[in-house]
């Protein structure tokens, strides 16, 4: 017998083993994998309104005009400030008139509801009646309502516009290509349908205001330039907001606008329906009718 030991074969079946990860590949995987999960809390921290700013920190996202919701943050911590009595706040009441006319919607929007926040200062309560003729409803019914609290009702008629559907007309004449669905809730801005004319040319049909779609013109419509293409009925906030207003400043013309909303209907809210009982109830106490 031979004295060298004979190797034993492996099974055909048997793999080789596979080398490991080494210790740089293991390090570069956990770091990606800390990056992935870095990164959406980076964004979110970046864009909470509720990260507290320093004054200095203020001053700069006041003047960001690259970073509009730089702008809007600043502006929801001033007003908690003024909320709080904070004299500070008034450092930035010049910054604060100058960004009623900034180019940004949301940015005026956000400035004309936190300028109603301080009823005492004249220079905000000129600056929101120069905001009632805004381009966007939105903004003019926020500048609208911040006046009541001046005891200020010349917004009356854009805080009855509140209440109204938005109707939405075809900026061209065309065909809808695409469209969403009746009874859909939509936010501010969001996108109802897409418009082709012209030599393929597509426009984006959007809603003005937050709220839900009652009727859209389908795919395949042919509308002729400043026919309907959708009406939006308004969210339950922003009625709520309105009737809340009306009740210390509407007329007695105002019950027929007011009204609808205290009836039963499914997408109506319960504060809603009551808040619009107490209005009326409000308004006829007022009137002595």
């Amino acid at each position: 017998m031979s004295a060298n030991p004979i190797p034993v074969q492996p099974p055909r079946d048997a793999q080789p083993q596979k080398p490991g990860m080494s210790r740089t590949q293991k390090l570069l995987f956990f770091l990606a994998a800390w990056l992935i999960c870095l990164m959406p809390f980076l964004f979110w921290w970046n864009t909470w309104f509720g990260r507290k700013l320093s004054d200095q920190q203020l001053n700069e996202y006041l003047h960001d005009s690259k970073k509009p919701r730089h702008i809007q943050q600043a502006l929801v911590q001033v007003g908690e400030r003024i909320t709080r009595q904070d004299a500070t706040a008034k450092q930035w009441y010049p910054d604060l008139v100058r960004l009623a006319a900034d180019p940004v919607e949301e940015v005026r929007n956000t400035d004309a509801w936190v300028m109603g926040q301080d009823a005492s200062s004249a220079g905000f309560h000129e600056a929101l009646l120069k905001t009632l003729a805004d381009p966007s409803p939105m903004v003019r019914g926020n500048a609208a309502l911040s006046l009541v609290r001046f005891g200020d009702a010349t917004g009356r008629p854009q805080i009855l516009a509140l209440l109204q559907p938005a109707q939405i007309t075809s900026p061209e004449s065309g065909r809808i290509v695409d469209s969403d669905r009746p009874g859909t809730a939509i936010h501010q801005g969001g996108l109802i349908a897409k418009l082709e004319y012209g030599h393929a040319q597509t426009a984006e049909i959007r809603s003005p205001i937050p709220g839900r779609i009652r009727s859209v013109a389908g795919t395949g419509a042919n509308l002729a330039a400043g026919a309907e293409v959708a009406v939006v009925d308004p969210a339950n906030d922003q009625v709520w907001e309105a009737l809340r207003a009306l009740y210390l400043i509407g007329q007695p013309d105002d019950l027929s606008a007011i009204r609808p909303y205290e009836r039963d209907l499914p997408d109506i809210s319960n504060d809603v329906r009551q808040q619009a009982v107490e209005t009326e109830q409000a308004i006829r106490k007022r009137s002595g009718s």
